[in-house]
């Protein structure tokens, strides 16, 4: 890996692609990326009931130590999630209510940390989304370099800078950049399928019969009989 730097110029996507995505939801986004890019379900929302999507700003920090996290909010845009990783694994509390403050007064969209959060009952009353997959008072040092806008893995998955991360109550997944005007026509055909399938259901049809799974479960072998007699 290069020396620790901070890579102050990255590429985003159009922001109407971001706008899009977080219209969709993480749920829907998984599913129309072919079920990629999900972090792991440790890493859930301080401040419930946000959803966001932004181009990613990446850090990549030593455990204990926030001094990366400081130096890419400087780099980050209006818009931007600043996606905060770390060379081992800790939960020590890297964001808290004054680095919020900074982030909120330039428009920074989000933070997800692989790593812990702090001050959470401030957090939620200012309405800044915070996604980490811990919450710790831990206090954390200003004296490992780091780097900012380097490729990252945060919650298992591999980040670039410029990667749309969308998040909300049902977690975070990351879309590559390459892939975000193709990601959105997937959703947005899913969405019209699920919307034409949703007035099946209201009417009090079945999912076997709407979305063809009784042939599923005759092709696993699955038998429909009256009573359990019929079964032996």
């Amino acid at each position: 890996m290069m020396k620790p730097c901070i890579i102050r110029c990255i590429e985003r996507p159009d922001p109407s692609l971001a706008q899009a995505l977080a219209g969709f939801g993480v749920a829907t986004v998984h599913e129309a990326y072919g079920q990629q890019g999900l972090m792991r379900p440790a890493m859930r929302p301080v401040v419930p009931g946000m959803r966001v999507c932004g181009p990613a700003v990446t850090a990549l920090s030593h455990a204990g130590d926030n001094i990366m996290l400081h130096a890419a909010i400087d780099v980050a845009q209006r818009g931007d999630v600043i996606v905060v990783a770390t060379k081992s694994p800790t939960t020590d509390g890297m964001i808290g209510e004054l680095i919020a403050t900074q982030c909120q007064a330039r428009g920074i969209a989000a933070v997800v940390l692989d790593a812990g959060a702090r001050d959470s009952t401030e957090l939620r009353a200012m309405g800044f989304p915070v996604w980490s997959i811990a919450i710790s008072a831990a206090g954390t040092n200003k004296a490992n370099p780091g780097w900012v806008n380097v490729p990252v893995t945060c919650g298992g998955v591999l980040i670039n800078p410029g990667d749309l991360v969308v998040a909300d109550d049902d977690g975070v997944c990351v879309v590559a950049a390459g892939d975000a005007a193709a990601v959105k026509q997937a959703c947005e055909a899913r969405v019209a399928k699920e919307d034409a399938s949703r007035v099946r259901y209201q009417r009090g049809e079945v999912s076997l019969d709407v979305s063809g799974l009784r042939s599923v479960l005759e092709q696993l072998g699955v038998r429909t009989v009256e009573t359990a007699a019929d079964a032996r």
